[in-house]
């Protein structure tokens, strides 16, 4: 559940993620910050998860501007799959199938406790277009449900120039396989 950020939490929130808008402009061309701004200040429920994914790794930043909406798109820009979400598995059936060697956590139930979401292959593949990502790691992707009943989870990475999209068992889990997430401001 969402909570809201204490006004000297927010403050240095504020501060880190407007330096990383400002020194990473090619993910955001022709977007400002201080309409950004205005935006999170409206919405601190939003500052609270943006917290959530910055104390976990995720270097969150303004990839994009949905004009329908009015919103801006948050997705973790760490330059690997972030460090406080890894080694877990996809989703609680998936951890609950595990006989031995459970891990703390899994992909979904994270999210969801903080407030954003898995980012899908459309969304994984357009983050990929803006800079290279997941080198060395990986990151679970929301699976299509016919996949997931028959016990798969998908995930990505970068290699060799490309993209790729994989699956394993929902159960597995690896200490270079975390998760990215998306956030609507």
């Amino acid at each position: 559940m969402a909570m809201e950020l204490p006004l000297e939490k927010r403050e240095e929130l504020f501060r880190v993620l407007k330096d990383r808008f400002e020194n990473n402009m090619s993910r955001h061309k022709g977007l400002e910050w201080s309409k950004v701004q205005v935006k999170l200040e409206a919405n601190p429920e939003k500052m609270w998860s943006l917290h959530e994914m910055e104390r976990t790794g995720g270097e969150p930043d303004v990839i994009g501007h949905d004009k329908q909406q009015d919103e801006y798109l948050f997705y973790d820009c760490s330059a690997e799959s972030p460090k406080g979400r890894r080694s877990v598995c996809y989703d609680r059936e998936g951890l609950e199938s595990r006989k031995k060697h459970k891990p703390e956590n899994n992909a979904i139930d994270m999210a969801a406790a903080m407030g954003i979401e898995l980012l899908t292959e459309e969304q994984y593949r357009a983050l990929q277009k803006i800079e290279n990502f997941d080198m060395k790691t990986s990151s679970w992707i929301q699976t299509p449900s016919d996949i997931r009943k028959l016990g798969g989870a998908l995930f990505c990475d970068r290699r060799f120039g490309k993209v790729f999209v994989y699956h394993n068992g929902a159960e597995a889990y690896y200490a270079a396989r975390g998760f990215r997430g998306s956030l609507r401001v």
